[in-house]
Order: C-alpha cells, then structure tokens, then sequence
C-alpha cells in the first residue's frame, strides 16, 4: 500500500450531488470500489431532502470530505470539492455516473504515458435508470482549434485533468448551468494537449430528471458564450452547428427519451 501510495500519483474525484438517493450510491461503490489506492473522494450535497444525505453518511469513514449544505448549484458545487482537492490528477463524477472498474489506475497511466498532457480521455456509454447500456457516448480526437469549431467530443465523465493547470485556469464558471465542462476544457487546451484514449471508463446516466434530458436547449448557447468572449466570429463552424442543432434538438431529445424509456 505504501509503495503504490508513493508510485501512483494521487487522484480526486469530486461528486456534486442534490437529491440523487436512487443513484447516488452506485455512484459512490464506482468510485471507492477502484483498484486504486491513492484516491481522494470529495462529495458536495447541496442540502438533499431525499435520503442522499443518510447514503453519504454510510460511507463518510471512506471520504476526504464531504458536506451537505445549501449551494448555487453544480457548478459552484464542483469547484467548492476541488477548493479542498490536494491530488495531483482532477476529476468530477455526478451522482448519477459511475465509473468503469480499473478507470483511475488506466487513466493514471495513460497520463504518465503522456506527459505533455493536460487533459485526458477515455470512452463513455450511455446507461438507462437501472444501468443497462444502451449506447456509446461519440468521444473522438480533438483539440483547441477543433474545441473552438464545437467538435467536443469530451465525455466528462472519462475526462482527469491535471490539478496545476486547474490552479492556472480553474475555478469553473458558476454563471453556467450545463457547458462549464466545455468551457474548462477549451481553457485547458489553450494551456496543455488534450488527449483521447480509447478505452471504456465511464458510463454516462440518461433518464428523466437528467439536465440532458430536461435542459439540453441550454448549452449551445452557453457554448457559444464561450465562443464569442473568446473572440469568435458569427461565421464560424460552431455557430452554424448551434443553428443545426437547434433544430434538430426535437427530435434528438425524444430518441433520448425513448432510449432510457426502453
């Protein structure tokens, strides 16, 4: 224990949670369940009135820190956890995803195998309410330019970040309800390479109370907040998907709903 303690470099994972009882618990086994001894798991409720707190409170012994307590939401959540993270390599993980067994320690060495890195990512499937597999998120190569253009491709769920960039580029915007994970990732691949690994780490929850589901018409246009601080032109490719996606977004959001209703 002690010789990997030392070897591996240290992880945390920061789960934002507020009245996630029914998954919050898979959630928590995926990640104290890793092979993987150098771990720092952080858990931020945000005052959950549903059970969550008592499923927290069973595994406090196994926690960092954790909290429960009024907040602004899962962003300001996110960055209260990594305020407290001391590890080496970032990540966060919502109470409705779980992690793949074995994802911190290929994702550690993924990052030792690529030094120059800054952020790194592996596969996600898409999961239904009771954790069938039911797709497969479409990750993919990409970078600055491509991130820019609206090509993410990042599923957030298999995404670790180093914590010195984070300290560089961090905290997360809390003015954004659903496309903070993109706008981190576009200010860590200003910094550092972004690199993809195709391997199977997360899964990715769909159901009916998931932001996805309920608010996907949201994070285009905070995408293209991103786009246009950056200094961006209205004639760029990732405006034109927004209008794209716009209209399609009727029919992507009921495909959604029919694949978790399965």
């Amino acid at each position: 224990m002690t010789e990997n303690r030392i070897t591996l470099p240290k992880i945390t994972v920061v789960t934002p949670s507020y009245n996630q009882a029914a998954f919050i618990e898979e959630t928590i086994h995926s990640v104290l369940d890793q092979d993987y001894p150098n771990l720092e798991y952080i858990i931020v409720d945000g005052g959950s009135t549903d059970g969550s707190v008592d499923i927290i409170r069973r595994y406090a012994d196994r926690l960092a820190w954790w909290v429960s307590e009024k907040d602004r939401g899962q962003t300001d959540a996110i960055n209260k956890g990594f305020a407290r993270a001391t590890g080496e390599i970032l990540a966060w993980l919502n109470s409705d995803d779980t992690y793949q067994p074995g994802a911190l320690r290929e994702a550690a060495a993924a990052l030792a195998e690529h030094p120059q890195a800054g952020l790194l990512y592996g596969d996600a499937n898409y999961i239904d309410e009771k954790s069938r597999v039911i797709g497969r998120f479409p990750a993919a190569q990409t970078d600055y330019s491509r991130l820019r253009r609206g090509y993410v491709h990042i599923p957030q769920q298999s995404a670790f970040f180093r914590a010195d960039l984070w300290h560089k580029v961090g905290p997360l915007d809390p003015t954004f309800f659903f496309a903070m994970d993109y706008d981190l990732w576009v200010r860590l691949a200003r910094q550092a390479p972004v690199v993809y690994t195709p391997r199977l780490w997360a899964n990715f929850r769909l159901h009916s109370n998931a932001k996805t589901i309920s608010a996907d018409d949201r994070c285009w246009p905070e995408m293209l907040r991103v786009h246009f601080r950056d200094g961006g032109s209205w004639a760029a490719p990732i405006v034109v998907k927004h209008w794209v996606r716009k209209l399609a977004a009727p029919y992507i959001n009921w495909r959604r709903r029919r694949l978790f209703r399965q």
